[in-house]
């Protein structure tokens, strides 16, 4: 499934999870404590993957949908879970490799949050937070590498 196959509502949310249908603009970041003091290049360094989170949900529980960068992508398929204590939706997904593409084989398991939605908050824009794990080893690269994502909601 490429982005172009995943229908997305804009329209408003009804539920917690409806939020979650659409795009998101995706970054994760390479887990290295070390301060970057400022020093540009550093930051940079921290920058594991770039991309585009497209999501559909069928269904309170069910979640489709894509996730591309320039050059490649992944289909997506995963769950949608309340949180507890009145926190924001959790998504667990599975990202596979197209076949026939660079992707092919590849594999990547998602975890996220919606992000608290603060009462007081000026401008906030939806956030899932979460981590993300190479499932399955490629192009050199070892299963297991654990890497922070933050998406946030395009208008």
């Amino acid at each position: 499934m490429s982005s172009a196959s995943v229908s997305a509502s804009v329209s408003a949310p009804s539920a917690p999870t409806d939020l979650l249908a659409g795009k998101w603009t995706y970054r994760s970041f390479n887990n290295d404590p070390t301060s970057v003091d400022g020093d540009p290049n550093k930051a940079l360094a921290l920058f594991f993957a770039e991309a585009v989170f497209t999501f559909a949900i069928p269904s309170t529980t069910t979640l489709i949908g894509a996730i591309d960068w320039s050059g490649g992508g992944l289909d997506l398929a995963g769950a949608v879970e309340p949180g507890g204590d009145g926190l924001g939706p959790i998504v667990t997904i599975t990202g596979t490799g197209r076949p026939g593409t660079d992707t092919d084989g590849w594999e990547y398991d998602y975890f996220g949050q919606l992000a608290h939605v603060w009462p007081n908050g000026v401008n906030q824009r939806p956030a899932i937070v979460g981590s993300v794990i190479r499932a399955k080893p490629h192009n050199g690269a070892p299963a297991g590498y654990v890497a922070s994502f933050v998406a946030v909601k395009q208008s």
